[in-house]
Order: C-alpha cells, then sequence, then structure tokens
C-alpha cells in the first residue's frame, strides 16, 4: 500500500512560471546554474543554488549559503508572488521531449514509509550531500524540489491520469532546452489517493539524496517539537510519481582522464586481449555490449554475463569488474579521482571531448532498465555508483511544499 496523498502547494502566477522553472540542482555545478539564471533574477536557481549570487570561492557549506537560499526563496514566495492553493491538492505534470511523454502525480509521500523501506531505493548517499541538502530544507522550512518515484505502471491509475488533463492546465510552457511542461490541478483528489493504495511499493527514481534529507529533516524538527503528532508538513516528502511504462533510462558513460604512464593504444590492447575489439560506431545497440574510445576512433566488444544475480550483471557492474578494475586499476569509482561520469543525455560527442583533451580513453554503455532497477531495489541491493541517468529532468520552482 503506498500513500500519494495532497498537499498545500505553493504556486507561482502561470504567466511566470516559464521564467521560474529551473532545472535540479544537482545536474548542474556552481559555474553552470550561474551562466544558465545569468539576466534572469528569477530563476529558481537563486533558491537551489544560492552560491551563484554570493562572492566567487565562497564555501558552499558556508552558513552564508543557507541563509542566502532562505532569503531568495522568500523574496521568491513575496514577490512573485507564490500562492497557497488552502486545500490540500495533488497535481498532474507532463513532460514531453523529443516526441516522447510521461506523465505523473505530483504529491506527498510518507516519510515513515520510505524509513521503513515501503518506498525502495537503489543507490546510496553520500553523507556530505545528504548534510547539504538536509540543512538547505531545514533552514528554508521549505522542500523547494520533488523527488523522483516510479511504481509499476496500473490502467486504473492511468485512466483516473488521462481523465485529469482534460481540463484547462495550470501551466504549458515549453523550456529551453525544447522541454514541454505541462501542470494540471487534480479535481478530485480522493480518487487518486485510493487508487495508489493498490500499489504495492514506490521506487526512488531521482533524487536519493532529497528523499534521504527528507527523512533526517523530519528527525530534526520532530526532536525539536515537543508537541509532535505525526501529522506536520514535514512527516512527507513532495514527489511527482510516474508509471514504468512510460519512463526512459539513459546511459551513465565513463571517462578516465589519467591512463598513468600507459597510452591509449595501451589500453586497447589490453583490453583487446580479454574481449576481441571491432571497429563500430559510439552507441551499443544490446546488453552486454560496450564502446570504447580512444585516439580518435570507436571500438566495440561484449562481455559476457558473469554469472544469476542482478547486481553482477548490469553492464556498470561487468564493465567496473572486467575493465576498470583490473585493467585500469580503479577499484573504487566512487573516490578514484581519475574517472568522470557523463550523463547521457550529453552525448557522445562529450565523451570524445574529455577524452581527447584528457589523452585518455572513454567508455560508451548501454542503458540499465527499469526491470533491472525494480529486481535490485526489491532485492534489497544497491547498484554501483552513476548505474541510471533519467531523462527528461523534472524543473524545480513549480509546485513547493512548506514543512513548517
Amino acid at each position: 500500500m503506498s500513500e500519494v496523498v495532497g498537499f498545500q502547494a505553493l504556486l507561482p502566477p502561470k504567466e511566470r512560471a516559464q521564467q521560474i522553472a529551473s532545472v535540479p540542482y544537482d545536474v548542474v555545478d556552481t559555474h553552470e546554474a550561474a551562466a544558465l539564471a545569468d539576466g534572469n533574477p528569477w530563476s529558481f536557481l537563486h533558491v537551489i543554488r544560492p552560491e551563484i549570487d554570493l562572492p566567487e570561492g565562497t564555501d558552499l557549506y558556508s552558513d552564508t549559503v543557507y541563509e542566502q537560499a532562505k532569503s531568495a526563496l522568500q523574496r521568491f514566495i513575496e514577490a512573485v508572488p507564490y500562492e497557497s492553493t488552502g486545500e490540500p491538492a495533488l497535481f498532474i505534470y507532463r513532460l514531453i521531449q523529443s516526441g516522447r511523454s510521461q506523465v505523473g502525480v505530483v504529491g506527498c509521500c510518507s516519510v515513515d514509509e520510505y524509513d521503513a523501506g515501503g518506498i525502495a531505493i537503489h543507490e546510496r548517499t553520500r553523507k556530505a550531500k545528504e548534510d547539504d541538502r538536509t540543512r538547505h530544507v531545514v533552514t528554508m522550512g521549505c522542500q523547494a524540489e520533488p523527488i523522483f518515484l516510479a511504481y509499476r505502471s496500473q490502467p486504473t491509475i492511468d485512466d483516473l491520469v488521462e481523465q485529469e488533463m482534460e481540463q484547462a492546465p495550470l501551466f504549458d510552457f515549453v523550456a529551453p532546452d525544447e522541454v514541454h511542461h505541462t501542470l494540471w490541478r487534480v479535481a478530485d483528489p480522493a480518487r487518486i489517493s485510493q487508487a495508489f493504495e493498490s500499489v504495492p511499493r514506490l521506487y526512488v527514481a531521482d533524487g536519493h539524496h532529497r528523499a534521504k534529507s527528507a527523512s533526517r529533516a523530519r528527525s530534526q524538527l520532530r526532536q525539536s517539537n515537543q508537541s509532535h503528532r505525526g501529522d506536520e508538513a514535514y512527516n512527507r516528502v513532495m514527489a511527482v510519481v510516474f508509471p514504468d511504462s512510460q519512463l526512459s533510462i539513459l546511459p551513465y558513460n565513463r571517462v578516465v582522464t589519467d591512463l598513468g604512464s600507459r597510452s591509449p593504444a595501451d589500453i586497447l590492447g589490453a583490453i583487446g586481449q580479454r574481449f576481441p575489439l571491432r571497429a563500430a560506431d559510439a552507441a551499443p545497440d544490446a546488453p552486454h555490449s560496450f564502446r570504447v574510445y580512444a585516439e580518435g576512433s570507436w571500438h566495440a566488444f561484449e562481455i559476457p554475463p558473469q554469472g544469476t544475480g542482478v547486481i553482477e550483471n548490469l553492464d556498470v557492474s561487468l564493465l567496473q569488474e572486467q575493465v576498470l578494475a583490473p585493467i585500469l586499476g580503479i577499484e573504487d569509482p566512487r573516490t578514484d579521482a581519475r574517472i568522470s561520469f557523463v550523463g547521457g543525455s550529453r552525448g557522445t560527442g562529450e565523451l570524445e571531448k574529455r577524452a581527447d583533451k584528457s589523452g585518455g580513453v572513454a567508455f560508451s554503455l548501454y542503458a540499465t532498465s527499469m526491470a533491472e532497477l525494480f529486481a535490485v531495489a526489491d532485492g534489497g541491493e544497491i547498484m554501483p555508483p552513476k548505474s541510471t541517468w533519467f531523462e527528461p529532468k523534472l524543473r524545480s520552482g513549480l509546485f513547493l511544499h512548506s514543512i513548517r
């Protein structure tokens, strides 16, 4: 049984939605965020990447940064202005990218459910990022960005969502990256909430650190609330929940920029000794098929399954265990500075650019599937780092959840 319920959302006016909507905080660094927000004082990046409005070199984890986020959010709420829905509300959020549509339900989910494993995870979180997002949420008293959840598609929910999309939308705009965003307010939230009660489990697709920070923020706020009852707003986390049938995972590719004393040709030779290489295009066309780029050319190779487990046969696992560790000496990709990760949306051209610039090599992978993600999460296991890249990305700033 899954809980997806309405919440008192804060919404910007329709005419400001496109100006406000921003990419999530974790898909851009400080310089990229500053460039995207340049000339737009109402980009929500001023709230979720507040350091862009502070002197260059400011410590990203200083008190000043979190107070700047709080100040920016208050400025947005008052000046945009954001308005409350009053009654708890659910929304339908559709994103269209390159002709492909995915439609989710915006609501709040139970932090208790997340803590108990009813909302399943497939990634580990890093304490530094947990600390950052927890402090960001607690200082602002607001969840400013939703987590991205998935569930196994149910026709009943699909039908209800379709019915809600027949009315006029609250927002409807095309972002600079040509993703089309549309938001509807649900006329009868109870029907959709009741339908989700038959969904056995929800899964974190994207936003593991935001989910964990919601749990940690709840713990802090509960400890400071002597009259805690369990129905406070901080006991829920804002999310967009999508059926798996509409989701697309893109590859999460790898670039190794430091080969030590070896050349790219040496690395190709070492791979070729283990797995036959052949000239090919840049994108694998099947699971367990890989591409390696070195010195201006792409080469294909296959790694056969290594056992019966789901984790050990993920393409990211096969590459790590059969190539990156034994050939390149990268034992822990989380901490090894020689490896970087490139989301599939950036294309294989970005891999070529980085490899050429560094004199390294790049690897193009076949995407992890939703079935693999569900199997890993259901088994209580954790995927290797950087296993999934979801597109299109949710926009931040279109709806807010006050937790104070």
